[in-house]
């Protein structure tokens, strides 16, 4: 009898263990979220006949396409050095125009793909050169327009590339203050944006053989931005916040610049996004976050498109991704905030739905955790709006907790939807907050302004207040909270743990911001443009050089002393390598190897593309976050 009861508190262990991992959800293996994706980047052709989709092939993102008279599928591309990027198009004459980015050389290649014979060509080469596609040509098919940096690093200029014969033609030189250029449906550019960093102009003209003239100006507190043509002469559509808070939807005089009428316009956000019929020359929707994705209609054909996909496709969120010239095909995408998305072929005149494929099929969405928009108020009063994501469990209180502050300061913010990194660590059983602090976009001309040289001030006390509301509400374990950041999120994740002592237990950053100075200083020159904006955003390395230096990390090592996980790519173009080598050295020194981790990839920018790369990063994030964290799984 005596030896069954000394069984008794082994089974008890072993029983508590067993449901320990089981109630963690199951844990998804690491690849599983961040994966190359199956398939992605769908277009097509623009006579109806072909989809285009980029699949993964030996780890690299490759070219295949489609007939859609018999389904059968081509791969068109076998790279096995480097990925294509996602910003192909199709031509009018069934060519497709790629490129591909030579990490190791920094050196960028542009080819053409003919879809009867798949014969690649590569038509520029070129080093330490940017370049981006603008538009295709309905009259000349070989003729497309791009624009890159080839003259002057400083500044893009605008060529016609006959992608035939791989002639360049000069289309716009660039004086030096151009920053962008929007082009009608027929490739002619007859609006562009002037800017020295501060001041900002709109000029037009009616055609080619007229001079460009100032319609518009304006700051870069305040946002007007075309996007694209009406059917009517010298009108354009643009998304506009002069006079107003929030950004609406507008109709604008080419001639005189100023706004015919409001077509749309939000309340509660501004006007993010919009679908163009090129045809009609019409915007056929716009959509803006409110908490979650809302949409407004403008054209009956295209509610009605949408009522149909709704139905078929309920709870899910759907964007069209392409059409054909007759504006009866289309590429849907559709998303939730637990599903990373599927892409489906809609055929209007018989309503018709394909499934093309997903970008991956591994991820159940009854295993992944919702998303849930929240609101705190600061503490100067202020309401500041985010999202929580609650591991999967009967336990909603006293959570390990996460903060994930966004990137890009004054021109991002986060949004609800599928994010991967959210999910990997909501299903290690981590709370995770995503806090859209002033200055973020999307909230209007007031909430975005008010983050002006409140960087390291109350940028960061938005954060601050997020985390103390959630302790205070008992969600969050004040004894167990991380801070993990990318770029400017990397930054808010080293002034954690540098000014808020005691807060955080640890840090992850990527490819972090370390010093205002240098950050502002080695600007790549195609962002000078940029840098007088900074001066008034963030700060004047001349007359705020006392307060820069304050909130720079390089400046702060001695305040660092929570464990610390730094990821860099070597190739990265607004890294200073030296200076964060540095900077590591010096924390290590302090703290010693074992609480400050850096891993530098040599072939990777900002982001890590290589899917290897991906898989080790946040296999050692995983394990950084069991040491420092102390979770139960």
């Amino acid at each position: 009898m005596f030896k069954h009861l000394r069984i008794i508190p082994f089974l008890f262990v072993l029983i508590m263990t067993c449901a320990c991992h089981k109630n963690a959800g199951n844990q998804i293996p690491i690849i599983d979220f961040f994966k190359t994706a199956e398939k992605s980047t769908f277009r097509i052709s623009p006579d109806g006949k072909y989809i285009s989709y980029l699949k993964p092939y030996k780890d690299k993102q490759n070219l295949f396409i489609q007939s859609l008279s018999d389904g059968s599928v081509r791969m068109a591309t076998s790279f096995t050095d480097y990925s294509l990027r996602g910003d192909y198009f199709w031509t009018f004459n069934d060519k497709i125009v790629f490129s591909q980015d030579i990490i190791a050389l920094d050196e960028l290649k542009l080819f053409t793909l003919d879809v009867a014979d798949l014969k690649v060509h590569n038509i520029l080469s070129l080093a330490n050169v940017r370049i981006a596609l603008l538009n295709r040509n309905r009259q000349n098919s070989d003729m497309i327009t791009i624009r890159m940096n080839k003259r002057d690093p400083a500044n893009f200029d605008i060529y016609r590339l006959n992608i035939k014969t791989g002639v360049l033609t000069p289309y716009l030189i660039n004086p030096g203050n151009i920053t962008e250029w929007y082009p009608d449906v027929d490739g002619k550019i007859r609006l562009v944006a002037a800017s020295d960093g501060v001041n900002r102009t709109i000029l037009y003209r009616p055609d080619d053989n007229t001079a460009f003239k100032p319609i518009i100006q304006s700051n870069f507190k305040t946002s007007v931005s075309p996007i694209a043509f009406t059917g009517e002469k010298d009108y354009f559509y643009a998304l506009s916040n002069v006079n107003r808070d929030k950004t609406a939807l507008v109709e604008i005089n080419g001639k005189d610049g100023k706004e015919r009428r409001v077509i749309f316009a939000c309340e509660n956000a501004d006007i993010k996004d919009y679908d163009y019929s090129k045809n009609k020359h019409q915007i056929e929707l716009v959509s803006w976050q409110a908490a979650k994705p809302q949409t407004h209609f403008l054209s009956a054909d295209i509610k009605r498109i949408y009522d149909k996909l709704m139905v078929s496709l309920k709870g899910n969120e759907i964007n069209i991704m392409d059409r054909d010239s007759a504006e009866n095909k289309f590429i849907i995408f559709t998303y939730t905030d637990r599903n990373p998305g599927s892409y489906y072929l809609y055929q209007s005149d018989s309503s018709k739905l394909t499934k093309l494929g997903d970008i991956n099929s591994s991820l159940k969405p009854a295993q992944l955790c919702e998303m849930k928009p929240v609101s705190f108020k600061a503490s100067d009063g202020l309401t500041i709006n985010g999202y929580l994501t609650l591991p999967l469990g009967q336990k909603k209180t006293g959570l390990p907790l996460i903060v994930m502050p966004h990137d890009g300061v004054f021109n991002q913010s986060s949004w609800w939807g599928y994010n991967q990194e959210v999910q990997f660590l909501a299903n290690r059983g981590y709370a995770v907050f995503q806090v859209n602090y002033r200055g973020s976009t999307g909230y209007g001309k007031a909430f975005y302004s008010a983050g002006f040289k409140e960087v390291g001030g109350k940028i960061q006390q938005d954060i601050t207040d997020g985390v103390k509301w959630l302790i205070k509400n008992k969600t969050a374990d004040p004894k167990k909270v991380a801070i993990f950041g990318v770029g400017f999120g990397g930054f808010s994740a080293l002034y954690g743990l540098s000014f808020q002592s005691g807060m955080y237990k640890c840090a992850i950053v990527q490819h972090c911001l370390i010093n205002f100075f240098t950050y502002i200083k080695d600007a790549p020159p195609f962002m000078k443009p940029k840098v007088r904006m900074m001066y008034d955003q963030v700060g004047d390395p001349a007359t705020d050089a006392p307060h820069l230096k304050a909130i720079s990390p390089v400046f702060n090592t001695d305040k660092i002393r929570a464990p610390l996980l730094i990821f860099q790519g070597a190739k990265d173009d607004r890294a200073n390598l030296s200076e964060l080598n540095q900077f590591v050295r010096e924390l290590q020194k302090q703290n010693g190897n074992d609480l400050v981790k850096y891993f530098l990839k040599p072939n990777e920018r900002n982001i890590f593309r290589s899917e290897r790369n991906r898989i080790e990063m946040y296999a050692e994030i995983e394990k950084f976050l069991d040491e420092n964290m102390q979770v139960q799984h």
